[in-house]
């Protein structure tokens, strides 16, 4: 039987309300930049002794401070107030198999200072310790207030079970899977750290800070080591019943047969390593990787540039099957061989043609290398902000 308070509103209590117009106050601020007293009591309803005192406790916290005046024709000068950037701080971490990606930024979003180191890590073990290492002494060298770092996030490639603390399908990174990893890396930093796939933080960070922004159905495509894809709708990220909606590199392959090895996925079809087996295909030879190709392609190689071409017939596929599904106006190649876009887009164009009515524009990441840490920093700034006020 339900209780009979079950949906009761609380009573009302000043403590209470005199948060609710702080949070309310400060939220303007955020969104809509540095404003007097009386700006914010037009536009809050708040009374002018409210506002006044609402300020004077949130500038006291330090989440607020005064950004200056403003002269109206007629009148006294009016002190505008901001929200303090330097109350709190959010860490980026992007885990990669060949470099690991640190930043730090403020409450507005700055990237205060970052690092970036390669990942020569043998074990899954070490390389959970050189994430802790390297944003322990990222935090150390910029000289703030640990404390005032309050979230961390951390992209990675696969899946993370919050149920059983583990990632899944990270093949990129062998013995990552493990439990207890992202315990290790949350332990050894010692703040709360929350774990997403590295395809859908750049996703967010290109909705952000990137071409996505102001995208209603948005897809970035991660074409690297492996193959993955990050969904934003309507500014907000969608993983699916169990956080694997984007699992592209799973979908088996159907398109039209290439010379030898033919391709089982879709992984098998589009990353960097199809790439470079496509060059082998037509003729390259010698040590490659999906960079030398493009590389040659650009010089001019035959061999190459094929490569290419059927590079930008199998993305033409992939985009086909996403937007029958989800209909995006938008969709964004990103990752190693997506900063090859430019090479791209016209195959991918002309194919999609031939192959579906639904045509939503493609265009190349502008984020390039770091749409996946700004991300990690854009998801860890809405804890951070929180954290910041309930701090006060």
């Amino acid at each position: 039987m339900a209780s009979s308070d079950e949906g009761a509103e609380q009573p009302w209590n000043p403590q209470r309300q005199r948060s609710a117009n702080e949070r309310l106050l400060w939220d303007r601020l955020r969104s809509g930049g540095a404003a007097s007293r009386a700006q914010l009591a037009r536009e809050t309803g708040l009374s002018k002794p409210t506002v006044s005192s609402a300020l004077a406790a949130l500038e006291q916290a330090g989440l607020v401070r005064e950004a200056g005046t403003h002269a109206p024709e007629r009148g006294r000068i009016a002190v505008l107030y901001a929200p303090d950037p330097t109350a709190g701080y959010a860490l980026g971490l992007d885990i990669g198999r060949s470099w690991l990606r640190v930043a730090l930024a403020d409450l507005d979003g700055a990237v205060v200072a970052r690092s970036d180191v390669r990942n020569q890590a043998r074990t899954a073990n070490s390389m959970a310790d050189l994430a802790v290492s390297a944003a322990r002494g990222l935090v150390a060298d910029s000289a703030l207030d640990p404390r005032k770092v309050t979230q961390a996030v951390v992209g990675t490639p696969g899946v993370y079970d919050e149920d059983k603390r583990r990632v899944r399908y990270a093949q990129q990174l062998p013995g990552w899977g493990r439990p207890g990893l992202l315990d290790r890396i949350r332990d050894g930093l010692g703040l709360p750290v929350a774990v997403q796939n590295d395809a859908n933080l750049a996703a967010l960070g290109e909705y952000t800070y990137g071409v996505g922004a102001g995208s209603r159905l948005f897809v970035y495509i991660m074409i690297g080591t492996g193959l993955g894809m990050g969904i934003v709708n309507e500014g907000r990220l969608f993983t699916g019943a169990h956080g694997g909606a984007g699992e592209i590199g799973f979908l088996p392959w159907a398109g039209r047969r290439e010379p030898d090895p033919e391709p089982d996925s879709m992984e098998d079809a589009v990353s960097a390593e199809a790439v470079v087996q496509a060059a082998r295909a037509h003729g390259m030879t010698g040590p490659l990787t999906a960079k030398d190709v493009f590389d040659a392609a650009r010089a001019g190689d035959a061999a190459a540039a094929h490569a290419v071409e059927v590079e930008g017939e199998r993305l033409a596929h992939t985009v086909a099957a996403v937007s029958a599904v989800l209909d995006p106006d938008l969709v964004v190649l990103g990752g190693g061989v997506g900063h090859s876009a430019d090479l791209l887009l016209r195959t991918v164009g002309q194919t999609l043609r031939t192959l579906t009515p639904l045509r939503p524009k493609v265009a190349p990441s502008s984020l390039g290398e770091d749409a996946v840490l700004l991300g990690a920093v854009a998801t860890a700034l809405d804890a951070a902000r929180d954290l910041a006020f309930e701090g006060r």
